[in-house]
């Protein structure tokens, strides 16, 4: 689970709509946003004298890690860097799955190939939707209409409820622990409220007519709406499945003309070809630093746990947008 290996996508640069007019533009969207392969960290020697603790996200699975410490194996299914909404389980997944006392997963369908996976392998086994604890936020998709919204970690209070959430499933899995859980949820909580604040403050020394989010995809919707910065624009919506046509991308660079922000942000779960292309063509830069938005970075990046990937991409936006960027 902690052997990691980085998704690059940097392969595809430049403006690609003038300088390659002989590929396709459907394959060349295709490739400019998912050429990188999908990774799992399932792991082949779990403790089998613990409680199995299965989770599907690497940010589920960290928070679980935290409240849960020694007295349960947790097994993530996907490394740090995997794209949750397009990856394919494997077999290697099932049998961990069918082995798992508890599964933990995002739920809102940020996960589809591995809910699918769940419900078949494990469908006797508790399982707890830990993002689905929180009332979601409802975006409109192509083709289906309002769907709720699963990047609900973005807003760190959603994550705290997060963090109750395994608590309680882990107490309920193992009932002797109930105080060693508990301590861990109470240190993980206070962590997550002085993070939530310092979050707030920091966002505040952006300037006003700055203070505004383009990225590849819709992921930070909570983030922007819990600490004050509105989502301007995005080239996908919530899922990655998504392909932006060329007329979304030269009406994103359209707007982020309009609005006068000084860089956007590429994310570290997507090639970052196309928010390259639109960078370009809108004359502002592109943050130097990629955004952690359905992924924790790898062990020893800066943001290898939730709370330093919250507080890495926070540092990110400060610095690109203007603002005044102080270490916690």
């Amino acid at each position: 689970m902690k052997v990691i290996l980085q998704r690059d996508g940097s392969t595809l640069t430049g403006n690609v709509f003038y300088f390659l007019p002989k590929l396709g533009l459907s394959m060349l969207l295709s490739l400019s946003l998912f050429s990188c392969s999908q990774q799992s960290s399932t792991s082949n020697t779990p403790n089998k004298d613990k409680p199995q603790v299965v989770a599907t996200s690497t940010i589920i699975a960290n928070l679980a890690e935290e409240v849960g410490g020694d007295e349960v194996q947790v097994t993530g299914i996907l490394k740090p860097g995997t794209d949750p909404h397009v990856y394919e389980p494997v077999p290697q997944n099932t049998r961990v799955m069918e082995e798992a006392d508890l599964v933990l997963y995002n739920g809102y369908n940020l996960e589809p190939g591995l809910i699918k996976l769940m419900k078949s392998a494990a469908g006797k086994t508790r399982q707890l939707a830990v993002g689905e604890v929180v009332k979601p936020l409802q975006l409109a998709e192509k083709s289906k209409g309002k769907v709720p919204d699963p990047h609900v970690w973005g807003d760190v209070k959603n994550a705290i409820a997060m963090t109750h959430a395994i608590r309680d499933a882990l107490i309920k899995l193992s009932p002797e622990d109930k105080e060693e859980f508990t301590k861990n949820d109470q240190r993980l909580t206070k962590e997550l409220e002085q993070l939530d604040s310092w979050i707030k403050t920091q966002i505040q020394t952006i300037p006003a007519n700055k203070r505004k989010l383009v990225t590849t995809h819709d992921a930070f919707q909570y983030y922007g709406r819990a600490y004050g910065i509105p989502i301007a624009g995005t080239l996908i919506g919530i899922s990655t499945e998504e392909q932006p046509s060329a007329q979304t991308v030269k009406g994103l660079v359209e707007e982020v003309k309009k609005i006068g922000v000084p860089a956007i942000f590429a994310e570290t779960t997507i090639n970052p070809a196309l928010i390259k292309t639109v960078a370009q063509e809108a004359g502002v830069k592109l943050a130097p630093s990629q955004l952690y938005s359905d992924s924790i970075g790898a062990p020893g990046s800066p943001g290898d746990t939730y709370i330093k990937m919250m507080q890495s991409n926070t540092q990110t936006v400060v610095e690109a947008l203007g603002g005044k960027n102080v270490s916690r």
